[in-house]
């Protein structure tokens, strides 16, 4: 049989089976012990018995005047002979009987002492010399009985105390595992990025040392994780300057010279900065995204950072290119307005870079908190939208792009604990890629939430 995999079940089971075979086989020694001794006690009693009786049967044999020798003791009252007993002679002539007894159960004499038939027990005495002999029957259906009614007895409180002991056996093991359990859920709610140390309160000493190596694992990667951030975002940070020089350079080259040539590779090198500068400016967005805070201790509207934020692009984009839909109630959110603004930024930058050229793109913040961004233009197969939240990946498209945007709002997703979710085509339609994500509410943009559902 295959153990179960969970600790407390197997704890409970194996200190269920060893504390049942324990019962069990004392239950079983008990069961032997009593019955020798209840062997004991009832050959006592028979042995006592004959010698109480054997005296009153002589007296009774010898005050004798009638003639015939066999005499059976008259019954007072009525009730179950359990011992019946019978007086013969040295000859074997039969003295007295009791008044139930069955003179066929009754074996020949052997001697003073105990005997057995497969029906009876049996106890022997005699006196005067043999010439009085006195045989005391007990049925071993009664001893059976005895002994049936004591081992219920034994039997029937243990079947009843078992299942109590093996349920607070499981409520003991369970309730030894509550600090077991306790860390295993703390490790179970925490996000991908989420490396602080698990706390370890009051665990077993058997498990703490796994704990504190866990926790200790967990500071390796996360010191790891953060020099890896800190040099992205300091890398990033550092070479705006130069690249802003640099661009500031190249256009300068392109206003002094004359030469085409000359002016064509000062803007080839302009393009090639400006690339750069974007690359850049995502790898610090994608540090914050990993490692940055993401929410605040207040909330704010999202639908003012929603309408900033899309001018701005509109103005980039083309008038008309960008529609934004509102809700007329607040979107009241603890995330950070700048988080906000880089998950919008990078969603809307991936339509227009991506999608189909001069087609509209539209931007949806419900009073749900989902934030949806469409735009027109080919499907993308289905093995290539499950890479697309992967750095660096462009899904074979020629356009401009560093390959980080959709990164960057899926690291935020998974930060925030909410899932970016990609259609290709749109739902409803044959064409088009639609990115939605759910963003968290407070407290009171939910309660406007559900006053406005309950108009």
């Amino acid at each position: 049989m295959r153990m179960p995999r969970s600790l407390q079940q197997r704890l409970a089971l194996s200190l269920g089976v060893l504390l049942t075979a324990l019962w069990l086989g004392a239950a079983v020694v008990t069961a032997v012990l009593t019955r020798q001794a209840m062997e004991e006690v009832f050959d006592a009693a028979l042995q006592e018995t004959a010698q109480r009786i054997l005296p009153l049967a002589v007296a009774d044999v010898l005050a004798r005047e009638d003639a015939d020798p066999t005499q059976r003791l008259a019954q007072t009252r009525e009730h179950d002979e359990i011992l019946s007993y019978a007086v013969r002679d040295a000859q074997g002539r039969v003295l007295l009987l009791s008044h139930d007894a069955d003179l066929a159960i009754f074996p020949p004499w052997r001697g003073a002492g105990f005997s057995q038939s497969p029906t009876h027990r049996f106890y022997s005495e005699e006196t005067l010399q043999g010439s009085v002999r006195l045989t005391v029957a007990e049925p071993l259906a009664h001893r059976s009985g005895v002994g049936r009614d004591i081992l219920m007895g034994l039997a029937l409180p243990l079947l009843v105390v078992l299942p109590v002991a093996l349920l607070a056996i499981v409520l003991g093991v369970r309730a030894s595992l509550v600090p077991l359990r306790r860390f295993r859920d703390r490790l179970a709610a925490r996000g991908a990025r989420d490396l602080s140390p698990v706390p370890v309160d009051e665990l077993p000493t058997e498990v703490a040392p796994v704990a504190d190596t866990l926790n200790e694992l967990l500071a390796r990667l996360a010191a790891a994780f953060e020099a890896e951030r800190s040099f992205a975002a300091n890398a990033a940070h550092e070479l705006r300057t130069p690249l802003a020089g640099a661009i500031a350079q190249a256009q300068r080259l392109q206003a002094e010279t004359r030469d085409a040539a000359a002016q064509a590779r000062a803007a080839d090198i302009e393009a090639t900065l400006k690339r750069l500068t974007r690359l850049s400016e995502r790898l610090m967005q994608l540090a914050r995204a990993e490692g940055g805070r993401l929410r605040l201790a207040f909330a704010s509207d999202l639908r003012m950072v929603a309408r900033i934020l899309t001018d701005e692009l509109a103005r980039l984009a083309g008038a008309g290119r960008l529609t934004l839909a509102l809700p007329p109630e607040p979107v009241m959110s603890d995330l950070d307005p700048d988080v906000f603004a880089i998950l919008l930024r990078n969603l809307v930058e991936n339509a227009l870079r991506h999608g189909a050229e001069g087609a509209p793109i539209q931007i949806t913040l419900t009073h749900e908190g989902v934030l949806t961004v469409a735009n027109e233009g080919p499907v993308v197969p289905g093995d290539v939208l499950s890479r697309l939240v992967d750095r660096f990946e462009r899904a074979g498209t020629q356009a401009e792009g560093s390959g980080l945007g959709l990164a960057i709002v899926h690291a935020i997703a998974q930060r925030i604990g909410r899932a970016l979710v990609l259609h290709s085509p749109r739902p409803g339609l044959a064409t088009g890629f639609e990115a939605s994500l759910a963003l968290p509410l407070t407290a009171s943009g939910r309660a406007a939430q559900e006053g406005e559902a309950g108009r």
